[in-house]
């Protein structure tokens, strides 16, 4: 695995960095897994905030402040549904656009770290192996274009999601 990327089992809600992506719902409203977490970590007003901006399109991303959180930004952005009907390779291209957003918008901040967790893998029902493959190689796309970040860390809800991401960077 080459720097900056690190792989952690943990809860993302507990880390102090830069900022915490979240996988949010297109319209930004309170949600479970994830969502759920970061909102009660960071408090009401998070959710007042994200009440005030408009829907996302899939694939795209807003930044917020991380209000009670460790991390003094959330990143939201807004996966495909994996078991929604539609051609695969644009459910793809929306994952990976996820992670390059999310990406983008930290490098026009100058953030030196960021957290991901496993986007889409849970409700979004996408396939855990398949997805991480979608994540570090949209994350390897993005990075040339983000010199100020130096860690670009994988928060794993699981032990099982982590080896995933371990035996990617290690085949």
């Amino acid at each position: 695995m080459s720097a900056p990327f690190e792989i952690m089992v943990g809860r993302i809600e507990t880390l102090a960095v830069d900022a915490v992506v979240n996988a949010a719902n297109r319209q930004l409203m309170p949600g479970s897994g994830v969502d759920g977490a970061l909102r009660q970590a960071a408090g009401p007003e998070l959710t007042r905030y994200t009440a005030t901006l408009p829907p996302l399109d899939v694939g795209d991303a807003v930044l917020t402040p991380g209000f009670g959180l460790p991390a003094k930004y959330v990143i939201h952005t807004a996966a495909p549904v994996w078991t929604n009907p539609g051609p695969e390779g644009e459910k793809v291209a929306g994952l990976a656009r996820c992670y390059m957003k999310s990406i983008e918008l930290a490098a026009a901040r100058s953030f030196t770290s960021m957290a991901f967790p496993c986007l889409g893998t849970g409700n979004y029902g996408w396939p855990r192996g398949f997805a991480c493959g979608i994540a570090i190689a949209a994350c390897e796309q993005a990075l040339p274009q983000a010199p100020s970040l130096t860690r670009v860390i994988f928060c794993c809800f699981t032990e099982s999601d982590a080896s995933l991401y371990r035996a990617a960077f290690e085949g």
